[in-house]
């Protein structure tokens, strides 16, 4: 695993707990707000322990899988997404209850993929065993193994039940939701579990209105797992993207390295490359695979991916820089891009090899709508949307050599009143670095980075950073 790639347990939890919401056509708060209810209830079974950690985590990742199975879903329902929350809120048609017969390999695959990934994460065995039952019911009619009461785990009762409750509250109202689960005692959950439930329902729904500042029992013990496994979870939706954030995110490492960017901007950039997918999440896979032009009300879901992606990282503290840079990976130059239409003046270095990092991969590979272009042919279009203003041509040049394996890019004319360690300082500013942030990621001191600042203005006729930055980016400078 790199250095750059690894964050905190809690973060991919969360960011996979979002990835799952996203999916199931939930807000980004559904499982959050389950794990906390379902904290409260474990706590009223047993006491405070062990236990209630157990049943946090099975609910932030109970959506873990579903990536997994949104092909399966699509075939089976029309529209993974639409289809996935008219199951959980209950108002599935009478086509869709049938279809959901046929669902038992899904569930499957789901609680396979949920149980390999808390394995990976290193939880522990009662959260992987309550993954891998997350759908199985007190009567037997659960997926995929059919066990009944008592070979279902509790923690899975406990989930099942929180996550009722939140949604169906949410959807239908605090009292048809409790009707609705009283009627499913001894069948999805014991009636005595559910009873309790109810018993405390509009006191711990009325608790989720206070935000919740941290994890009661944060699962951190300092250890860093590979933020990779987001990207791979993400790239599952679709089978033709398998591997796509991973190949992405060596790729715009290289090219940032051409490109002379410092190694912590590396670094993000690469974390960018492995997350700028999690907005991919809540669009259908319908939309995904239509081969031909795409109706505007689809199109708008997909300009809404970067959204989705800036949303969720920005709950993450520790994916709120890296997810700045992958919400902006589809805007372009001109500022024809999504969703915010940012033009070149906002977008700097590290977005600029992105986004052409992302164009590249794209074009080098398989769509439901066109074979893959090969390497000429993908170079010819890429540079021809860079003489048409939509990406920064030296990002491309930087891209594409990368790509060929190649240890530096072609030198530019020297045409630049900047030096290369001004250059790289006004990057670094340029993003809102303070002189003291500066030094200490280049190694040397703030008063030389304070002299090379002002070289800069002098240079370019300017007496504030944004002013700088601006005239740096007109003129192509960074």
């Amino acid at each position: 695993m790199r250095e750059s790639d690894g964050i905190k347990l809690e973060s991919t939890i969360l960011a996979l707990s979002m990835v799952g919401d996203l999916s199931m056509g939930q807000p980004t708060d559904q499982s959050n707000r389950t794990a906390r209810l379902v904290q409260l209830l474990a706590q009223a079974c047993h006491g405070a322990g062990e236990h209630t950690e157990v049943a946090r985590q099975v609910a932030l990742l109970r959506w873990s899988g579903c990536t997994a199975n949104a092909e399966g879903f699509t075939r089976l329902l029309g529209d993974d997404v639409k289809g996935r929350h008219a199951m959980l809120s209950q108002t599935l048609g009478a086509a869709g209850l049938r279809a959901m017969r046929k669902s038992t390999p899904l569930a499957q695959v789901h609680c396979e993929v949920s149980g390999d990934i808390a394995r990976t994460l290193g939880l522990s065995a009662p959260v992987e065993h309550g993954l891998r039952h997350v759908f199985e019911q007190f009567d037997g009619e659960g997926r995929p193994f059919g066990l009944r009461h008592p070979e279902v785990p509790e923690v899975v009762y406990q989930v099942l039940l929180a996550g009722d409750l939140e949604i169906l509250s949410r959807v239908h109202g605090l009292e048809a939701a409790l009707e609705w689960i009283a009627i499913k005692g001894n069948r999805r959950y014991p009636a005595s579990l559910a009873a309790l439930l109810t018993q405390h329902a509009e006191d711990w729904l009325e608790s989720l209105r206070v935000p919740e500042v941290a994890p009661a029992k944060p699962c951190d013990d300092g250890a860093k797992v590979p933020l990779t496994l987001v990207g791979d979870v993400i790239d599952l939706k679709l089978p033709w993207l398998a591997g796509y954030s991973r190949r992405s995110a060596e790729l715009v490492r290289e090219a940032a390295r051409l490109w002379g960017l410092p190694e912590q901007s590396v670094g993000q950039t690469g974390q960018a490359a492995l997350i700028h997918g999690i907005g991919r999440a809540a669009v259908p896979n319908r939309i995904w695979n239509t081969t031909g032009v795409l109706l505007d009300g689809d199109l708008e879901q997909i300009r809404l991916v970067p959204y989705w992606t800036s949303r969720t990282c920005a709950q993450i503290p520790e994916l709120a820089v890296p997810g700045r840079l992958a919400a902006n990976a589809y805007e372009r130059l001109d500022g024809s891009g999504y969703f915010r239409g940012l033009d070149g003046d906002a977008l700097p270095s590290e977005q600029r090899l992105l986004a052409a990092t992302l164009t590249w991969q794209a074009l080098r590979c398989e769509r439901p709508w066109r074979p893959a272009f090969n390497d000429s042919d993908a170079e010819r279009l890429l540079l021809d949307e860079a003489d048409q203003g939509r990406f920064d041509r030296r990002a491309c040049q930087a891209v594409i050599a990368a790509a060929r394996g190649e240890s530096a890019v072609a030198p530019k004319a020297n045409d630049s009143p900047l030096s290369d360690r001004e250059t790289q300082i006004l990057q670094r500013i340029s993003m809102g670095g303070s002189n003291k942030e500066v030094a200490r990621q280049l190694g040397i001191s703030p008063s030389t980075v304070r002299t090379h600042v002002e070289s800069v203005f002098r240079k370019l006729h300017c007496t504030t950073r944004a002013a700088a930055t601006l005239k740096a980016l007109t003129l192509g400078l960074i």
